[in-house]
């Protein structure tokens, strides 16, 4: 059975660089009453009409292909998380794949949010090992900017996230002693509207055995989206706050403990734990469970805010860049999100 290991890394963020305080002018907030919840300093947004999920895939995208030493043409499959596609069909994969000019190869959508790079990673650690590819680009990329509801009504969420995209190429190791030693993945779906987009969705129309005979013309017109809709805020992200801080500082040491364990290891073997970038609070909290020290746990929230699918990959290559990860480094990559969904991979570099 083949290792899998990361053969190249790559991110993009935009240009654009919003502060807490650029957030005055649109809902009442302050810079300190940021920080203080979350550790969020700034946050980058992409262009509004020039950059999109995919644009900014693309970048990172070549960055991590370079750095490999290959060419797009010899990428062999595509794994693409995000919550947030330039279309609601088809999926970022095959518009990577088109932009990129690469072959007529598979390319796979993933939507599990926050923890989606990581399920994404095991996904195509799952298909190196098995010999079925050989260069695996995978990508988390989101532009959450275009979604957001900037008013008061929405500052709890709003204040939070960013844009940006992160990506790496997988490729076989004969090196048994470097690359993905395990990945674990986890779900629980019984408050999955505790941190949940409800409007567009199909849930909202309850069809009878004829669907258009339940609505007059006026009304099929607006079933999508209603007045009622739009006046609750469903159309926007909802999340209860707390009820996900108090899940995700239990589920987020027992996934990494879970790898750990599974490879006979403990917390003090670490040199770096990369958490999905959520919450600077819920990243100190972990570390302070798990008795890690400053410069065990890489935390880059404060710059980029959530950047959810793609802020795994932009921590992991902002940390490599910087030297924080060497050969031959234990490193693991944990996330928690709505779903819920939780995930951890652990990796000797």
């Amino acid at each position: 059975m083949h290792q899998s290991f990361i053969a190249g890394i790559g991110m993009y963020v935009p240009k654009n660089v919003v502060t807490n305080n650029d957030l005055l002018k649109y809902m009442e907030t302050s810079d300190e009453w940021i920080q203080e919840r979350t550790g969020i300093q700034e946050r980058r947004y992409a262009h509004r009409t020039e950059e999109t999920t995919t644009t900014m895939a693309v970048e990172a995208a070549k960055i991590a292909i370079e750095r490999a030493g290959i060419t797009p043409q010899d990428i062999d499959f595509i794994v693409f998380a995000t919550l947030s596609p330039d279309y609601y069909f088809p999926g970022c994969g095959v518009l990577l794949q088109r932009a990129l000019k690469m072959k007529e190869i598979g390319a796979l959508d993933i939507r599990n949010q926050c923890s989606g790079f990581v399920y994404a990673l095991s996904v195509a650690d799952q298909f190196i090992k098995s010999g079925m590819y050989k260069n695996i680009l995978v990508v988390g990329s989101e532009k959450h900017s275009f979604g957001l509801d900037f008013s008061t009504r929405g500052r709890n969420v709003s204040v939070i996230f960013g844009d940006g995209a992160g990506a790496i190429v997988l490729q076989a190791s004969q090196d048994s002693k470097r690359g993905i030693l395990s990945t674990h993945l986890h779900s629980d779906g019984e408050s999955a509207e505790i941190l949940a987009m409800y409007n567009p969705g199909t849930h909202a129309n309850h069809w009878t055995t004829d669907p258009v005979a339940a609505f007059d013309d006026a009304e099929i017109g607006q079933m999508f989206m209603s007045h009622q809709m739009i006046d609750t805020a469903q159309n926007f992200p909802n999340m209860d706050g707390p009820a996900v801080f108090k899940k995700a500082v239990v589920k987020f040491p027992e996934v990494i403990l879970e790898a750990l364990q599974a490879n006979n290891l403990s917390p003090a073997d670490l040199q770096l734990l990369i958490p999905h970038q959520a919450n600077l609070r819920i990243a100190q909290f972990v570390q302070q469970r798990l008795k890690l020290r400053d410069d065990q746990v890489y935390n880059n929230i404060q710059k980029y805010g959530n950047t959810t699918a793609a802020s795994v990959p932009i921590a992991l290559c902002e940390a490599w860049e910087m030297g924080k990860i060497k050969e031959g480094d234990l490193v693991c990559l944990a996330a928690f999100g709505s779903g819920f969904t939780w995930a951890s991979a652990l990796l000797k570099w």
